[in-house]
């Protein structure tokens, strides 16, 4: 583990407002509601409590330890902080995205489960399990989490959002959006009747070809260097 210089956070503060402006945008959270960190060696920056988005600024971005101690925090770190942590513990995240947004909170509460609706779930993991309701904030909450998240880069929370974690913010996002649309594709099918799911046979096979092809990373990045990246 390493501490990251003042440069860093500072870099990291700027893309947590940067992408916490997204939110609204794309519509996977209204008014302060969700929240965003990321992780710089031994430290997390996590957005705040209570400040609306479009009047986030970077030094608004709290940071924190893994043990939830404060370094740098202007603001109350957000509510959902233990959430938070719990997935870096268990997880080898370096972002977590946690939205509000309306299809996957519709369908958790209706559905245990976000089935293989369409074979891009893979790069979620598989289905996405709906954990069960606990308050907003709480280690229960934290704990029903990280469990549906087991083997899985996204999960959704009954009767509140849903939590996504990836390699990167960016990718921690897209898998937020990806989730969202899924929800979204599932509900159009309802008035067709029952929905074909794909098996877990082809979900293994979309996976392994996407291994084989390198399906999402790029052989350059526009700086002209490779990209390591996998999406």
């Amino acid at each position: 583990m390493y501490s990251p210089d003042a440069a860093e956070l500072r870099a990291a503060r700027e893309q947590l407002v940067s992408y916490s402006a997204r939110l609204l945008d794309d519509g996977l959270a209204v008014g302060s509601a969700g929240n965003l960190s990321l992780r710089c060696g031994d430290l997390i920056a996590i957005t705040p409590s209570g400040i609306s988005y479009t009047e986030m600024c970077p030094g608004d971005i709290a940071v924190i330890t893994l043990d939830g101690t404060e370094v740098d925090a202007l603001e109350v770190p957000s509510t959902e902080m233990p959430m938070h942590l719990a997935v870096y513990t268990a997880t080898s995240a370096a972002a977590v995205v946690h939205t509000h947004s309306p299809e996957v909170i519709a369908l958790s509460a209706c559905r245990d489960e976000l089935p293989a609706i369409h074979y891009s779930i893979t790069s979620l993991g598989g289905p996405v399990r709906v954990a069960p309701y606990v308050r907003f904030g709480s280690d229960g909450l934290a704990t029903a989490a990280t469990e549906a998240l087991a083997g899985r880069r996204a999960a959704i929370l009954r009767n509140h959002g849903a939590i996504c974690y990836g390699r990167s913010l960016r990718q921690a996002y897209e898998n937020a959006l990806l989730l969202e649309w899924l929800a979204h594709v599932y509900r159009l099918t309802q008035p067709y009747g029952e929905p074909r799911i794909l098996s877990e046979a082809e979900l293994a096979e979309v996976a392994a070809e996407a291994r084989r092809r390198g399906y999402g990373s790029r052989r350059r990045s526009q700086a002209g260097g490779t990209q390591a990246e996998e999406r």
